[in-house]
């Protein structure tokens, strides 16, 4: 956050003013990613996209509020998930979305519901 308040603060263009606030920074986690919630999402997601196994995958954000929420329910399984192809451009001003690969998703979601153990 410092180095990015330098930055800033060095390239403010003449006649602007620039204040900075740290608000919040969100903690980071990495989630444990067995039991039957996600046995039950990847033969959904298998399902759904013709027998290919999905692939998990860690990805260097953090959504923040994930933490606090595995603070406050220690036996809750997390699961995240993203629609998103090669060519998605994920949080970019030209961001979009291949129609087919929603549907699977949605398909994937509705059989991951009916998979959920009733615990």
């Amino acid at each position: 956050m410092r180095c990015l308040q330098e930055h800033l603060e060095k390239h403010v263009p003449w006649g602007a003013q620039l204040s900075t606030t740290l608000v919040d920074t969100g903690e980071p986690i990495a989630l444990e990613t067995s039991g039957p919630a996600y046995d039950a999402a990847r033969a959904a997601f298998t399902d759904a996209w013709d027998g290919t196994t999905p692939v998990d995958m860690g990805v260097g954000g953090s959504i923040p509020f994930i933490a606090e929420f595995l603070e406050t329910f220690p036996d809750a399984s997390v699961l995240v998930t993203g629609v998103e192809d090669p060519d998605t451009r994920a949080h970019g001003p030209n961001e979009g979305l291949h129609l087919a690969e929603f549907e699977r998703v949605l398909v994937a979601e509705a059989l991951l519901l009916g998979n959920l153990p009733a615990e």
